[in-house]
């Protein structure tokens, strides 16, 4: 009789251990299959993000900027829609620009933007991005107010969190304009490297409160704008912005594209996610 229990006990024990390896290793399956999880930096939560990690740009978060005319800047490129200058590759955002006749431009690019779509107001906004290398190329990562109506610039406000101009490959820009401190008056910050800039991929981030502004390269605080900083001028950094992303060609800041920029050419941006503090 003991023998008889000693063996149904043995069955039972072998059968249980036989379904806990089994479910552990179906839950190993299951995470293997999750995609990698993002890190949140500690104090925020994360709100919104594109990965880029679909077979088409999302129109529930992405629309176009379309057209030539300088973009008020200069500019040489005509902005399209079309797959050859803006595409998700390999789990990233491409935005290429090309050397070709197009309407009555020889230049091509896209900008996208969320307006309408996607509008933020305070938090830690951030891109992971690699720039293209060359003369005459000027790719940023950029905010406007969601009031900006074609025709109300800079009432509306612009937050630059990243532009870089291909002529100094070893420089970032971080500018605030609103009114009475737009253009070349805007409040701007440079920020220099001991490396080509281009050669590899960092993150752009600004840290937006109520009364401030910050920027930061791969992680390292560069700049700062605060309400007092603007003085007696409006501050118009407490309404939502929208993203903008695109890959200009020549202008007043770049100046004209080198004879040995090599086209085409692509701005790759892997991911833009929107933090909020945690309370």
């Amino acid at each position: 009789m003991h023998a008889s229990l000693t063996s149904r006990y043995l069955k039972h024990f072998i059968l249980l251990l036989f379904l806990a390896i089994f479910a552990a290793s179906c839950s190993a399956l299951s995470t293997a299959a999750q995609p990698a999880s993002i890190a949140v930096p500690d104090g925020w939560n994360l709100i919104w993000h594109d990965e880029f990690d679909g077979k088409r740009i999302d129109p529930q978060n992405w629309t176009f900027d379309l057209g030539a005319g300088g973009w008020g800047n200069g500019e040489s490129q005509f902005y399209t829609s079309r797959q050859e200058n803006a595409r998700l590759e390999k789990g990233m955002l491409v935005i290429e620009a090309r050397q070709e006749k197009y309407e009555d431009s020889y230049y091509t690019s896209a900008r996208l933007k969320t307006q309408g779509l996607q509008s933020f107001q305070y938090g830690r906004m951030e891109a992971r991005i690699k720039v293209p290398s060359g003369k005459g190329l000027w790719p940023a990562f950029w905010m406007l107010g969601s009031n900006f109506n074609g025709n109300n610039w800079p009432l509306c406000g612009e937050i630059d969190i990243m532009e870089y101009i291909g002529k100094e490959p070893d420089l970032i820009l971080g500018t605030l304009h609103g009114p009475g401190y737009s253009g070349a008056m805007g409040i701007s910050q440079w920020n220099r490297q001991t490396y080509n800039i281009a050669d590899d991929f960092h993150t752009y981030a600004i840290e937006w409160e109520q009364e401030e502004i910050r920027w930061y390269y791969d992680g390292a605080h560069y700049h700062t704008v605060n309400r007092a900083d603007i003085g007696d001028r409006e501050w118009v950094f407490d309404q939502p912005f929208f993203f903008i992303l695109n890959l200009a060609i020549g202008g007043q800041l770049p100046g004209p594209v080198g004879l040995d920029t090599v086209f085409p050419t692509r701005l790759y941006v892997d991911y833009v996610r929107v933090y909020e503090k945690t309370q």
